[in-house]
Order: structure tokens, then C-alpha cells, then sequence
């Protein structure tokens, strides 16, 4: 029962890349501190929006290169009511940069969309709670009254769509679900997964996917897995790969190092793992999940990691030509 007021071209077969871990390459590459991994605030320090308009620029080049799309994911993960509080913003001030954060990558899309590497504006948001605990469950009810605000947001500043990422338990996504259908915006749910496949919830991938469709109509537009490493869940994929909810994803955006989150959260360095090994196993995914069009990084990637990524799916497709 879609109603969306956007088209997605990602829906179709052509290939998108997205940016990596925006919060670890500012972090350990950048050297910018960043309170509570939000990004969103780089934007009200000195030279911030330029610093920002850098980082995806380098992403929007590279899709050029290769000739595919490429989804703009706002630096608006933490930039909800709870994490907004804890760095002083208030609910006109998060709403402001909710709104700036999509305007800067409308601009960069103006500026760097060609024919041959469509651009989405995507305007992403986070867990209410701990992205690797579900630290404060919500019902479906709750969760839609949190993200509401954000979902707006991105909605009166003409972003593409909604994404939200490292999603813990389906409550939760239900709820996001039904605040994008209330602003007519295409949304796409990514959620997390420890070393076995399953959320920390406890949820296997299976059910949560079939939890939020059942309870949603099945609007969302599409799902992902984002914050893991593909050796944590290729083998439910390839266990589940004839059942319908793997039609439903579409994306993957991993970690580029195989530790669990525990080990993540404790952790005092990057763990950047192998590009090359990264991109042969996201080749291994899309023999499993023949739908995988929406292809990115997370925590521990950059650039090197995602242009393998882009190398090694473009070859495929010559050889496929």
C-alpha cells in the first residue's frame, strides 16, 4: 500500500554505492571529536558544513567514476530528541539541523548528478537507545511519537526518503515505519545483528523483517543490514535464501572488522580489516541476495573500502555484459 510521494531509483536493478562510516573516518582519520558519534554537530562548528561537503564529495566522485548511483545519507544518526538533549540542542534547534543537514546534500546533488549516477537524498536517523543494546525498548506506539519529529523534519526539507539505521529490535522499526508513511516518505529500515545473525533483541532477521511488514502493510520500501561484518550473517542468508524476506532486502552496509559489538564498544583503536577481502564477500552476498542494489560501509570503513566495493561489482557486470 505505498503511497510515496518519491520514486527510488535504488528499487531498480542499477547499482548504488553509499558513503562508509562517516562517524569513524571523523573520528580516527579526521581527528574531530565527536560526543555520542554525532555527526550532525560537525555542521555547527567552524568550517563544519565545508569539512561535511568533503567528505561526500570524495563518495559522489567515486560513483562517477564507476557510473552508478549513489544514496546520500545525512549525517543525522544521533540527531534525535534523547541524544540532541545530551549536547545542549533543543527541539527548534535538532529540526534546524535535520533541515540543513538534507540542504547540504541537495546542493551537492545539484551540483554532482549526472545522467549516469543518480543521486538520493536520504535523510538518516538512528535508535532512540544504544545502537547494540536494546537498552530502552519502546512499543511500536512510543517508538512512532520519538522519531515522528525527525521524520518531519526530513520530509519539509524535500529529502528523497527516510533511512533509518542500526535498528535493534522490531517495535521499533514499526513505529518508524509508520511515522515515514504518515509524511508520504519511502523508508528503509537497516537493522543490526550480532555475531549470530540475530538482533540483539534476540529477533532473527526473519522475524523482525516479518514483524515490521506484518504490522505496516509492508510499506517500507526496503530493508537493510548495516553494523555488522558479512561473516555475521551470510550464513542465515544463504540458510533462508528461498523464503520471501530475503526478497526484502536491498542493502548492506558492514563493518569492515569482524569483532563483535561488545569487542567494538571497548575498543581504544580502528579496526579497518582487509578492502579487498570486504569486497569479495559483498560479491558473495549478491549470489545470495540477487537483489542487493544498495551497497555502502559502516563502522571501520572509508573510501578505499567502498571503491572495491564499486570495482568489484562493476567487473562482475562486464562480465555478465
Amino acid at each position: 500500500m505505498a503511497r510515496y510521494r518519491n520514486a527510488l531509483p535504488q528499487l531498480g536493478d542499477k547499482l548504488f554505492v553509499t558513503d562508509g562510516g562517516i562517524e569513524t573516518t571523523l573520528m580516527f582519520h579526521e581527528r574531530i571529536d565527536l560526543p555520542y558519534f554525532a555527526a550532525f554537530d560537525v555542521l555547527n562548528r567552524p568550517g563544519g558544513w565545508m569539512t561535511l561537503c568533503r567528505y561526500y564529495e570524495q563518495y559522489a566522485q567515486l560513483a562517477r567514476d564507476y557510473e552508478l548511483g549513489l544514496v546520500l545519507d545525512s549525517p543525522t544518526w544521533r540527531a534525535s530528541a534523547d541524544w540532541g538533549a545530551r549536547l545542549g540542542y533543543d527541539a527548534v534547534q535538532l529540526a534546524d539541523a535535520n533541515r540543513r543537514s538534507i540542504q547540504m546534500l541537495v546542493q551537492l546533488r545539484r551540483a554532482l548528478e549526472t545522467p549516469h549516477t543518480p543521486m538520493v537524498v536520504s535523510g538518516a536517523l538512528g535508535p532512540r537507545g544504544d545502537g547494540y543494546i536494546v537498552d530502552r525498548r519502546m512499543s511500536a506506539r512510543q517508538a512512532y511519537g520519538y522519531h515522528a519529529a525527525q521524520v518531519a523534519a526530513f520530509a519539509a526539507a524535500d529529502a528523497d526518503m527516510v533511512a533509518a539505521y542500526t535498528i535493534n529490535y522490531a517495535d521499533e522499526a514499526i513505529g518508524i515505519v509508520n511515522a515515514a508513511y504518515k509524511h508520504a516518505m519511502p523508508v528503509a529500515i537497516s537493522f543490526t545483528v550480532e555475531t549470530d545473525g540475530r538482533l540483539p533483541s534476540g529477533e532473527t532477521l526473519a522475524q523482525a523483517i516479518d514483524a515490521t511488514d506484518s504490522e505496516t502493510d509492508g510499506y517500507a520500501a526496503y530493508y537493510m543490514i548495516n553494523c555488522a561484518h558479512p561473516t555475521h550473517f551470510e550464513h542465515v542468508l544463504r540458510d533462508d535464501a528461498a523464503w520471501a524476506w530475503t526478497a526484502r532486502l536491498r542493502g548492506v552496509r558492514a563493518n569492515a572488522s569482524t569483532r563483535s559489538h561488545a569487542q567494538l564498544d571497548a575498543a581504544t583503536d580502528l579496526d579497518m580489516g582487509d578492502p579487498e577481502k570486504l569486497a569479495r564477500q559483498y560479491e558473495a552476498l549478491r549470489e545470495v541476495v540477487p537483489g542487493l542494489t544498495v551497497v555502502g560501509g559502516c563502522c571501520g570503513t572509508d573510501r578505499r573500502h567502498i571503491e572495491r566495493i564499486a570495482r568489484a561489482f562493476s567487473a562482475c557486470a562486464l562480465a555478465a555484459a
